[in-house]
């Protein structure tokens, strides 16, 4: 790992003021990201979609899974990054190349005539719709699919519900529903008592606040009472899974905080990024939880590749952040009492459910695998 791409260590002095590491913080995240973008792309084969893919018996979490995510949060850092830099390009490489895997949207469309009771080809095509990446025939599909009783009556977790609401809207497609009441629905919509946080509640609270700002480029569509609730409790749980190693899930929670109206303080974000830019392994790669892998372990890339994309696109959006901050007084003066009094924060114990977007079995190493669905 670089030493530009960790947070110098002036962001951790206690004198430090707030304008300073307002200043310090975009540089040091920006590199990170950038070294992260740049290991997927080394990697870039690891995400191609096998011949079969749309055969039956093709496991879809190894394969059309990844590349989505892939897509999602290279899109993400397309829309926070200078057109002009670096990042930019590299996430425009990353995105071009999920595209071409997608047949330009065809695979989409033959898996989704082959499954057309499942959800993630509506939602995967949504990123690339939103770039302006577009399939005809996939959108003329998925309007009739849309439109029918058993898409909206089907039985989902209310923040997946939601996610789907938002990929019609991104997809050009009227939603089945309304967000509102859905997004109410969730575990965060309830505002729950802190201390229940854990790791399930944990990934649906971040996908519900991904779903309504997608993915961080609208903050206003934030309720204010969620945001405060957030801003809140944010800084504790962030802590609780960096002592529990849990790097995916911090990232998430990074990336939660810099999405709201008002993103959480750099006094609060910038011992986290030290923090996970001291668990990347040599060669940039950040696991999931626990100590980084050997490069050449089977396991490397699979418990790696999430959270080494999450983290840049959790760096990028905080850094973006920063920078609005510093072109707005007004903001950055806001921003500074970005959490209310509410005593100490939650330690929770039970963090052993794994990710409930996920499949989970164990692999040869003991550690979680993790399969989305």
């Amino acid at each position: 790992m670089s030493a530009a791409a960790q947070p110098s260590a002036a962001t951790q002095a206690p004198e430090a003021t707030e304008a300073a590491l307002a200043d310090a913080l975009p540089g040091a995240l920006d590199a990170l990201a950038l070294e992260s973008l740049e290991w997927a792309w080394e990697r870039s084969w690891r995400f191609r979609l096998p011949a079969d893919v749309t055969d039956p018996g093709s496991d879809l979490n190894w394969t059309m899974k990844p590349l989505g995510e892939l897509a999602q949060l290279t899109v993400s850092i397309r829309r926070c990054s200078a057109p002009d830099g670096a990042l930019h390009r590299s996430a425009t490489r990353l995105l071009e190349f999920c595209w071409d895997q997608t047949g330009e949207g065809r695979v989409l469309l033959e898996l989704f005539h082959a499954e057309p009771h499942t959800t993630y080809p509506l939602e995967i095509y949504a990123a690339f719709a939103g770039e302006g990446l577009r399939h005809a025939g996939f959108e003329e599909f998925a309007r009739a699919r849309c439109a029918t009783r058993s898409w909206s009556q089907a039985e989902q977790q209310p923040h997946r519900r939601l996610g789907i609401l938002n990929a019609e809207r991104r997809a050009g497609i009227t939603p089945h529903g309304p967000f509102a009441p859905a997004l109410r629905r969730t575990w965060l919509g309830g505002l729950p008592e802190p201390w229940t946080f854990e790791q399930g509640s944990g990934y649906h609270l971040t996908h519900t606040v991904f779903h309504v700002t997608d993915w961080g480029a609208e903050p206003s569509r934030m309720p204010a009472d969620l945001a405060g609730y957030l801003l809140n409790w944010l800084p504790s749980w962030t802590d609780t899974c960096l002592d529990a190693e849990q790097w995916d899930l911090a990232c998430e929670l990074l990336a939660v905080g810099a999405s709201l109206p008002v993103p959480l303080a750099p006094r609060h974000t910038a011992p986290a990024w030290q923090r996970l830019a001291g668990a990347r392994g040599p060669d940039g790669a950040l696991p999931e939880d626990g100590d980084p892998f050997p490069a050449d372990h089977p396991d490397a890339f699979a418990l790696s590749y999430h959270s080494t994309l999450g983290a840049a696109f959790a760096a990028t959006l905080t850094a973006a952040r920063l920078r609005e901050r510093g072109a707005d007084p007004d903001a950055a003066r806001s921003g500074t009492e970005s959490r209310t009094d509410s005593g100490p924060g939650p330690r929770p114990g039970g963090q052993t459910d794994g990710h409930t977007d996920r499949h989970t079995d164990t692999d040869g190493a003991g550690r979680r695998r993790e399969e989305r669905v």
